[in-house]
């Protein structure tokens, strides 16, 4: 689904009702929430992409709605125990998760949770996607898919890439290009996607398909060389590097998205608030500066949109990694 095109329609919306004349009156939900701080989990380690997207998205939030939003990382798990923590917190509306498409995984990495993704947790809002990109050491011979393609298939198990753990979606969509390609290579597991980018250029392993944010530096050097990104359109940081999509490979679509949830049970209006209230966030042009900064494309979606997508994506990555044979238990 494409939720830029969602964005821009709901943007447009919310055009009239907040206009440049109440552009700095506080917002408020029903009955008269919130009174008093939220806080934010964010189920990663502070410093990192997500993290940073988080804090940008709640600091424009604070503006708005004029009660302090706290971010509060709990990393680990493949980001479990966050999702845990917010499922069993009180539906109260105070007690948000900035989930990641590693939400959409757990359920089939892990033989058991401590909390069902679908029962436990309510949509709120798609926010951003940090595309990845399938970026190589220049040692090999390649400077396209095909070639790429072409120079694994003539060389079955000699090369290697580097992701950010097992499991991790840069472990997954690269095991599931190569699925989808009849290719083998090697697996090589980092402890995130900073050290695996840095293991490419290094040549420790020789590909990986990691967030733009982690490629980049090294691709604005000329330490990797891109061969394509994994969202159905270009991101902007790399406006002349095809997708995977346009380049034999229609339709496939892998992207490290992010999201906004609630603990199951939150009543429906407060829901309602704080999406309408994060599509503003998002609307904004210094978040999105900001977000575009760290490669992110800004998404946004309805309650029911992100509900649908996040079924879709669960749907997907059971079947990918049940294929695979890869558990974390």
């Amino acid at each position: 689904m494409r939720y830029r095109k969602t964005l821009l329609i709901a943007l447009s919306a919310l055009a009239i009702p907040f206009g440049l004349g109440v552009s700095h009156a506080q917002s408020k939900g029903p009955n008269g929430y919130p009174d008093k701080p939220l806080r934010i989990v964010v189920p990663f380690a502070p410093g990192g992409a997500t993290d940073i997207i988080a804090r940008v998205i709640a600091q424009k939030l604070t503006e708005q709605i004029g009660q302090q939003i706290i971010v509060e990382n709990k990393a680990g798990a493949n980001g479990n125990i966050a999702s845990a923590y917010v499922a069993k917190a009180p539906a109260d509306g105070y007690t948000l998760l900035y989930n990641t498409s590693s939400i959409a995984m757990s359920p089939a990495l892990y033989k058991s949770l401590s909390y069902d993704v679908l029962t436990d947790l309510e949509p709120v809002v798609l926010t951003s996607v940090v595309p990845l990109v399938l970026a190589i050491n220049p040692s090999m011979n390649a400077n396209n898919l095909q070639e790429f393609i072409a120079l694994l298939k003539a060389n079955p198990n000699k090369y290697s890439y580097g992701n950010a753990g097992i499991g991790n979606i840069t472990h997954m969509a690269s095991y599931l290009l190569l699925q989808t390609q009849g290719l083998s290579a090697a697996s090589i597991p980092y402890k995130g996607s900073g050290p695996s980018a840095v293991a490419t250029v290094g040549g420790e392993v020789q590909f990986n398909m990691e967030p733009i944010n982690a490629n980049l530096p090294f691709i604005r050097t000329q330490r990797l060389r891109p061969i394509a990104v994994t969202t159905l359109d270009r991101s902007p940081v790399l406006k002349d590097i095809p997708t995977l999509s346009e380049s034999g490979m229609p339709g496939f679509e892998i992207g490290a998205w992010q999201a906004i949830m609630v603990p199951a049970k939150t009543a429906p209006e407060v829901v309602s608030f704080l999406n309408r209230e994060i599509m503003k966030a998002l609307a904004d042009p210094e978040v999105k500066e900001k977000l575009e900064v760290q490669g992110a494309q800004i998404l946004g979606s309805t309650p029911e949109e992100y509900g649908k997508y996040l079924r879709s994506e669960l749907r997907r990555w059971n079947e990918v990694i049940k294929s695979s044979g890869v558990t974390l238990d």
